[in-house]
């Protein structure tokens, strides 16, 4: 009888068990969830009286619900009739889509001194940017093969807030061999990246048209892009040694003479000799060639705009620091402002505003390009010798506001130039505007609050102190920042768990 007893109990016990287990294991599932976002829900609404869509500015709600944007409204008042909701109520601020960055180098793995996952994609939260897409060199090994992506996507692992997608380089090793590109591309990188000039990283050498053509050769059966660093050494004056002070390191105008525009002019002449390839019926259509971080306003800029009314598949961006500082303002020895492409005169930064109002230029990147405070040499303020590069990362959105007041940028512009584009050309369709479907990648920001951007103002880039635009005065606070639902960052605030998603293509 007590064995029949026993017998009889032990069905019950394991379905007590089974319960048990559930409800133990859908609590933890919820609170790891929970980790992901600043709120404890995943089905809400966000109001504001400006909501940027690819309709206008609209006043209304969005609902969020699961990662996605499940409808977007303009009739509020039947939400807050109803009890079933959670509203949050952003008043005037405005709702944009998050920013996406195509030009950005986090450095990781290999060189996270520098920057790394972490720090970058919690600075990316902070500034309104919901996506990044990490360049292949400065991390080291640089990213030039399935295996060394493989790297970079091990890194990436509950170790990013945002979402991060990762370009591919191209370079002598691989250019003559489609099947290693091939394995490259079909291991998800979103496209390629090439330097037409040294890059400063000894396993990213250069590469010249011929490389260029093959590499769009196999792209155009992936339709995915390649992208460019447009400059061509030639024989220019490099005044190493200084003489009765004329060729004086400390002197912006000394660096500035070492890249002048015709680099860039050169550059793209030869870029254009292949880019005919990618027209319809070309030999290599369905590929499609960016121009990163453009500075030159004329010429180079001038041969751009030929290409692509003859119906080259072209497009360029350039980047806020060459719109927000001009050479005459750099001071001596004041290395943080030295990149490459060099940021040119008052004139020329006027005529980059003109094309990117004009729609000649397509989009804007940072070019977050962060090293190690040692090597920007401040001390020393050698123009000729310190690591260049702009560390910029959560400045983007405020700055492009601020100096673009001045212009008449709109707040449809920006989510044009931050998001729809850059989203275009990093083949990501559900990102990029405010659109039921769409994941929900939404910044929150006051662009009426003034700050200073000081070491009081939490910056979360790895080193504040080699970054320009410390010490400015910017328009544009980030209030609150959602990737695919999730409340990463809010006034200050990160969430608990790094949730980001490693974007890889299919």
């Amino acid at each position: 009888m007590e064995n029949r007893f026993q017998w009889r109990l032990f069905p019950l016990l394991a379905l007590l068990a089974s319960y048990l287990v559930f409800f133990y294991v859908q609590s933890y599932s919820k609170h790891s969830q929970n980790k992901c976002s600043l709120l404890p829900y995943q089905h809400f609404w966000i109001t504001s009286k400006r909501i940027v869509t690819p309709q206008g500015i609209i006043s209304g709600a969005v609902e969020i619900k699961d990662g996605k944007i499940a409808s977007i409204v303009e009739e509020v008042e039947k939400l807050w009739d109803s009890e079933l909701w959670q509203i949050i109520d952003y008043g005037d601020a405005v709702i944009m889509p998050g920013l996406i960055d195509v030009h950005a180098h986090l450095d990781d793995p290999g060189r996270t001194e520098w920057e790394g996952f972490p720090s970058g994609t919690k600075a990316a939260a902070a500034g309104g940017l919901t996506t990044l897409i990490d360049m292949p060199l400065n991390s080291m090994p640089s990213t030039v093969s399935r295996d060394t992506l493989n790297l970079k996507i091990k890194s990436a692992e509950n170790r990013i807030f945002v979402d991060v997608g990762f370009w591919g380089g191209l370079v002598p090793e691989n250019a003559f061999n489609p099947a290693a590109l091939e394995h490259l591309l079909n291991a998800g990188v979103l496209g390629l990246k090439s330097f037409m000039c040294p890059s400063g990283i000894n396993d990213f050498p250069m590469t010249n048209a011929s490389h260029i053509k093959e590499g769009l050769s196999v792209l155009a059966k992936y339709r995915r892009p390649l992208l460019v660093h447009a400059e061509i050494q030639t024989e220019l004056e490099t005044p190493l040694e200084l003489e009765d002070g004329a060729n004086d390191a400390r002197s912006y105008s000394t660096y500035l003479r070492t890249r002048p525009p015709a680099m860039e002019e050169a550059a793209i002449k030869e870029l254009l000799t292949v880019t005919k390839d990618t027209r319809i019926g070309g030999s290599a259509e369905g590929a499609h060639l960016h121009i990163v971080h453009l500075s030159d306003s004329s010429s180079s800029l001038d041969l751009i705009k030929e290409a692509k009314r003859s119906g080259d598949s072209l497009t360029v961006e350039t980047c806020p620091h060459y719109l927000a500082f001009s050479a005459e303002e750099i001071p001596d020895g004041d290395t943080r402002f030295k990149c490459a492409p060099p940021i040119r005169d008052a004139a020329n930064n006027e005529k980059l505003w003109e094309a990117l109002m004009e729609g000649h230029i397509d989009m804007l990147s940072s070019d977050h390009s962060p090293t190690e405070p040692k090597l920007k040499l401040l001390e020393d303020g050698n123009f000729l010798r310190a690591w260049g590069g702009i560390s910029s990362l959560q400045f983007v959105l405020p700055v492009t506001w601020s100096y673009g007041k001045k212009y008449g940028v709109t707040l449809e512009q920006l989510a044009s130039l931050w998001s729809e584009r850059p989203a275009r050309l990093a083949g990501q369709e559900l990102k990029g505007s405010i659109a039921v479907g769409n994941f929900a990648d939404i910044v929150v920001w006051e662009p009426e609050v003034e700050f200073n951007l000081t070491e009081d103002h939490p910056v979360y880039i790895k080193h504040p102190g080699i970054s320009a635009y410390m010490g400015s005065k910017l328009y544009g606070r980030v209030s609150a920042t959602f990737v695919r639902g999730n409340l990463v960052y809010k006034e200050g605030d990160h969430a608990d768990a790094a949730c980001g998603v490693p974007i890889l293509a299919t």
